[in-house]
């Protein structure tokens, strides 16, 4: 299908880019384009111009901030696998972004836009909340930063506005920390039907912490505190973090659809998220 017309503007900087957005009725940011020209070849989105931030090499790569990385939106799935600040201080952002669809995919589609598409089906969604990152957007008003737990706000909604454009990603440094990523799909490559995304701190033989995150248990992303709680003090053995990951579901409300009903879904996140406890702790 042919897309609707639209102005097509590469901007030469960030300050430009949201100038064309904030003069605009119907703008879209164009990143990867993974998400954007699905929806424009079904006429699913009817833009009056598209902002390709394609040429903003200031958006793209890692850095180090200290007790934190900081990964430009631009960045593209197949370098974020790559890096060595990621695998050193934020794996499960790496496992995770290895499981996004093919490599064709994860050679165009960027970290920026996956979060601000905010698919509650998507890998990354849930990894941000899981390691409590925060989204640098750049706005008419300046710039500010909005924690993991307030962005994604409803389905395919979050808190950026028309006119503001994702600059960045902060995410702390996890050090001492080990990680997983569970996904179970009906096909290979395909959107996560269940994901869980964990992070386990170990002391003395038992869980002194973890972080849990869900891919498509809701309409957003979940941070899966309940079960957060329970594996608290619970020792590192399979059956324990199993018992514990009973509760997993207690904070979603998944969709039925045709890939699944609702309370397979919350059958798979407990099922899902003890093994991906028990992977974490390396157990």
């Amino acid at each position: 299908m042919i897309p609707p017309r639209f102005d097509y503007v590469k901007p030469g900087g960030v300050a430009e880019a949201v100038s064309v957005l904030s003069e605009s009725e119907e703008p879209k940011v164009l990143a990867g384009g993974q998400s954007l020209m699905p929806l424009l070849r079904f006429r699913l989105a009817y833009p009056d111009v598209v902002v390709d931030l394609g040429g903003l090499d200031e958006l793209r790569g890692v850095r180090d901030e200290g007790d934190a990385l900081w990964i430009g939106a631009m960045t593209t799935h197949y370098e974020v696998v790559r890096d060595p600040l990621i695998a050193a201080h934020a794996a499960l952002i790496a496992q995770a972004t290895g499981t996004v669809a093919d490599p064709a995919v994860r050679h165009r589609g960027t970290i920026g836009g996956s979060l601000s598409h905010a698919d509650p089906a998507g890998d990354l969604p849930a990894v941000a909340l899981a390691l409590d990152a925060e989204f640098l957007i750049s706005g008419p008003d300046g710039d500010r930063a909005v924690p993991a737990a307030e962005f994604f706000a409803d389905y395919l909604t979050t808190a950026l506005e028309p006119e503001d454009v994702l600059t960045g990603v902060r995410v702390p440094k996890l050090d001492g920390w080990t990680f997983h990523y569970e996904k179970f799909t009906r096909t290979a490559q395909s959107w996560a039907v269940v994901g869980v995304a964990a992070a386990v701190r170990r002391d003395n033989g038992a869980v002194a912490e973890a972080r849990v995150g869900l891919t498509n248990m809701g309409s957003t992303p979940i941070r899966a505190r309940t079960v957060e709680s329970a594996v608290a003090g619970v020792p590192a053995q399979r059956d324990a973090l199993r018992r514990a990951a009973d509760v997993a579901d207690a904070e979603s409300a998944p969709p039925s659809d045709v890939n699944a009903q609702a309370d397979y879904r919350r059958h798979l996140s407990r099922v899902l998220t003890g093994r991906a406890l028990a992977a974490a702790a390396g157990i």
